[in-house]
């Protein structure tokens, strides 16, 4: 995938994630995007290991499914992040 499609995917993944999530997520729209990018990893290397049983980096495409699969990886780096500067502080 282009790197337009990947800032494209991340923006809508990103956006949806912070809105779907509770609480105030800062980062701005560049944090935005690659919480997005991040997302689209995490729930594509999730999916092929659930499909398949075997861990590998993948990313999610530019469709519906794939945006779906990039918000649900997009949340789970929210709660992770969120997770991880609580405890910071």
């Amino acid at each position: 995938m282009n790197i337009l499609a990947w800032i494209v995917l991340g923006l809508i993944a990103g956006a949806i994630a912070k809105a779907i999530y509770p609480g105030h997520q800062g980062g701005g729209i560049l944090g935005t995007i690659l919480l997005g990018i991040i997302g689209a990893f995490i729930g594509g290397s999730l999916g092929v290991f659930f499909a398949t049983g075997r861990f590998a980096l993948a990313a999610s495409t530019l469709s519906i499914p794939g945006i779906i699969v990039a918000v649900l990886g997009a949340i789970i780096a929210v709660f992770v992040w969120n997770a991880l500067s609580r405890r910071a502080v």
